[in-house]
Formats: C-alpha cells, structure tokens, sequence
C-alpha cells in the first residue's frame, strides 16, 4: 500500500491481521461476527504487535486501505464512482470541514504545480475517520483522514503528506508493483506446473514476497525523496515532512505506552520511521536550512479549529480503561494494566508489555441457542474438557470455557444481553490461567446508564492562546483521560521542556 502513514513497525503478521480487524477503523460499531472478521481479530489479538510496539494492539500506524477498496499498489483498479464511494464508506463516509478541505484543495494544487507531473489532477477526500492515514489511487484521487488532518502541526506537514501521495502517483508506482507480482506469479507457476517441480515453484514464490516486500519499501522511500523535493519547490518548508514523520513516530509510542516503535521485519511495506526521517532531513538539507520555506501555521490551525477528534460517542468510545457504546446500551471496565482501542468489529486490547490481550466483539447466535454451544460455534481451537460451563455473569446469562494453545492461554465467555450476544476472550501468554482477570472483566459488564450515556460528548480541536509559556498548564485544558502532556505535546509538534509563545495559538483536545 502506498499510504505514507503505515508505521514501518508493524510486523507482516499484525498488518495483515489489520487489514481485515481493523478495517476502516472508527466507526466503531460492533457488528455480528462473521468467519473472517473472528480469525482477522484474534490474528490480530495474538500476532506480534506486541513485540513491536511494546503493547500496542493497534495504533494509527497499523491502518491500512480495505482489503476489498482500489488501491495503489497491488492490483490496480479504475477510479469508478463505485470503488470510490465503497472507499469512503469504509472509512466512515466524507467528513465535512470545508475550511480543511479548501485547504487541503489549494496546497495539492500548488504542488502539483511543482511536481513532475503538472497536468495531473487530482481530487482531494476528507475521511471520517479518526485513524492517522492518507493514500492515493493511480487515477489521482487523495484521501486524508481527519485524524491525520489533527495529528499536523502547520501546512508544510501536510503538505509533505500529499507530496507524497502525489510522487505515488507521478512515479507510476502501483503499475510497477502490479507487473512485478504478476511476473513473479509466472515465474512460479511455470515452474510448479510446466516443469513439475511444485516444490521450487513454492520456494520461489516466497522469495518473490521478500522481492515485492522490498520493491514496496524502495517505493515509499523514493517517494519521501520526490515529496521532499516536490514540497521545496512549492515553497514549503522542506524540513516539515521530518516533523510530521516524527509526530507519527510519537504519536504510535504514546498508544503503545513505550519509548519507541519496534522494528519492521522482512515483509514488511515501508521502512522503519526513523530511517524515513533520516532520508527526508538529508533530502531537506541538500536544499537548504530550516525556516527557508513557509509553514503557514497560522492558517493550518486556523482551518483544522474544530474538527472533530477520536472516535464518535455513539459508535463507542474508550475513556482511559471503560469502553461505553450507546448505541448496544453496554458498558465495560477492563482490568489495571491494559490499554484498550476501539475498532470497527471488536475492542482490542493488551497490556505494556503484551503478555495478555483481550478481545470483544458481538457474535451472531438464534434466540434459543445455549451459550455454550455459541462459544463451540465461534470458536476454532479445541475447548478443554469440563472446562465448559454455563452461568451467570454480571447477573446475566452466560457460559465460559478454557482453551490451551501452544504459546497462548485463552479464557472465553459469551454473554446475552437482551437479544443480543457478546463475546469476551482474554489470552495470557504461555501456560498461565488469566481466569482471576477475566472474571473481574467479565463482571464489570453492565447496561449503560442513560445519564452516562447523555454524558458522552463528543472531542474536538480547539485552538487556543497561551496565556504563559507553560506547556503543562495549557495541557490541563485537555479533555482526555491520560498523559495530557503527552497529548499536547505531540498534538503540537513541541519536544518536552520547550516553552509556549503566550498569545500564540496551540491545540487542545475539548469537548
């Protein structure tokens, strides 16, 4: 995928995992489960990720486009109102922010007036998604997402991102990518099938994923190359792609709960961050020092005041550890220690450290079907026996069971809520029985009070003026649960201990 903001740290198994879990993050509504979504979400659940980010289970990085959306590398797709429309919806539709989309619409223009390919147009989307993302389709068609219009600090950031997507674009390389897989695939086929020899048909066919997966990551870095080059010669600050790369970078190690993002692996797409931020300051140096070109802070901030930010209440939301969705009437509180993200079909999440995950999602079973036989239905691996057992949970109807992996520890409820049923999974790793954890989460399982319900509100940017030059005092302005000087900070571009311009504009988060 050509989206400049999939985090290099994400490991081939988890964004893979999250092409289908977490597709199109942020609508956040828990829909009955189907076959593919269970496996994606517990892939997901199990995968890697926390070797990677320390914790994370996702992070904006990890979002990609929907496996079943027009993108520009892979197979590519004409730019049909029909795949488009199919995009946007997966992405919880247009978002309406004309102040940010004219200026989004007057930055492309300017560069592609700089770019290689003056004659192209392109036509710019705003995405309803809180989620940190922008990708583009061959046909010239640039989708943002607000979360990535919020998480930019000026519109030179922004303006790398879409000079980025654009180099995509001029530098042709989705047909690129498409005839390099579709030779591979030949090669493969020829060998396991006109020569009879499947087995190196096989071998090369693997090594042709190591070959696609590092095409794909020369790509991402040429593209940071031309978008540096691209952004100077539109007269932006070239130095404003290193500055959101690292916004990105800390915005994934503030979700993990660590120091840093983890390293990438062999398949995976783009590079490690902090060698894209090292390409793009050296491409910045060759051109000139910082300050030479322009960041238009002010008008940035001025067109992203307002924009909506995190998810949306009535889809569900997570405030620190307490999931409440006020569209199911349902509320939850997960236990010390884990960090938990709503996603589309399931709320995802893990400890620091990522010794245990938990998962919950809403299951399809008929009015008179028993709780255990849902939990056999829905789940794959083998349930240990007599550990299945029918009872009440949270004084409503439910049914547990046990199951033992190789690496995993699982304990699984299945709960019925009115008409409806849900199910809660933790895993602990190794052989370790996460049963006392799991039934304080399974019990804290409760109907959502309505006036907590009326109390939802929904979060916003806001820019205010510094009335000092502390950070820490304007952060106390921040209407999130935890670390609001975290938030600030890297909402604000600014590197602790660095003091604020009073009367100068900064983002907070409000409701």
């Amino acid at each position: 995928m050509s989206g400049v903001l999939q985090e290099a740290g994400s490991r081939g198994a988890c964004r893979r995992a999250a092409n289908a879990a977490e597709n199109a993050r942020g609508t956040g509504s828990l829909r009955p489960r189907t076959e593919g979504i269970a496996l994606a979400a517990l892939a997901l659940l199990l995968s890697a990720c926390a070797g990677e980010h320390t914790g994370a289970v996702l992070t904006p990085a990890a979002v990609t486009v929907p496996a079943d959306a027009p993108r520009t590398t892979g197979r590519e797709r004409s730019a049909s109102d029909a795949d488009h429309a199919k995009l946007v919806a997966s992405f919880g539709g247009e978002y309406r922010a004309p102040g940010a989309l004219r200026l989004l619409t007057e930055v492309t223009d300017r560069l592609v007036k700089a770019s290689d390919r003056p004659d192209q147009t392109y036509v710019v989307t705003l995405l309803d998604s809180p989620v940190v993302n922008a990708f583009a389709l061959p046909s010239g068609r640039l989708y943002a997402t607000r979360g990535l219009v919020a998480l930019a600090s000026d519109t030179s950031e922004i303006a790398a991102v879409l000079a980025h997507e654009i180099a995509h674009v001029t530098l042709s390389h989705a047909s690129a990518r498409t005839e390099l897989e579709l030779r591979s695939q030949l090669v493969s086929r020829v060998v396991a099938d006109v020569l009879n020899d499947p087995a190196t048909g096989a071998q090369l066919q693997s090594q042709s994923r190591f070959a696609i997966a590092r095409f794909s990551r020369d790509q991402e870095l040429e593209a940071d190359g031309a978008g540096v080059r691209t952004l100077a010669k539109a007269g932006y600050d070239a130095f404003g792609a290193a500055r959101f790369l690292t916004a990105l970078s800390r915005t994934v190690a503030l979700k993990a709960g660590s120091g840093g993002p983890g390293e990438p692996d062999m398949l995976a797409t783009h590079p490690a961050t902090t060698e894209r931020i090292a390409l793009v300051t050296r491409a910045a140096r060759r051109i000139g020092a910082p300050g030479l070109g322009s960041d238009d802070r002010a008008r940035y901030l001025a067109a992203v005041d307002g924009i909506a930010y995190g998810d949306d209440p009535g889809e569900g939301v997570v405030r620190g550890r307490r999931f409440v969705h006020p569209s199911l009437g349902i509320a939850f509180d997960v236990p010390d220690g884990f960090t938990i993200e709503n996603t589309r079909n399931a709320v995802l999440g893990t400890t620091n450290e990522g010794s245990r995950r938990l998962l919950f999602d809403q299951v399809e079973a008929s009015a008179g079907q028993d709780l255990d036989a849902v939990l056999k239905a829905t789940w794959n691996d083998a349930l240990e026996a007599g550990s299945v057992e029918n009872r009440t949970i949270a004084g409503r109807p439910g049914a547990t069971a046990l199951s033992r992996g190789k690496d995993w520890t699982f304990r699984l409820a299945a709960i019925r809520v009115g008409d409806t049923v849900f199910r809660m999974i933790m895993a602990a790793k190794g052989a370790t029985d996460p049963d006392p954890a799991f039934r304080r989460w399974t019990g804290s399982l409760t109907t959502l009070n309505p006036d907590e319900a009326r109390g939802l509100k929904a979060l916003r940017i806001q820019v205010l003026p510094a009335a000092s030059e502390s950070a820490e005092e304007m952060s106390r302005r921040m209407a999130v649960s935890d670390r609001a000087l975290d938030r600030f900070l890297v909402l604000n571009g600014m590197e602790k201990g660095a003091a604020l311009k009073v009367g100068q504009g900064y983002k907070v988060v409000v409701e």
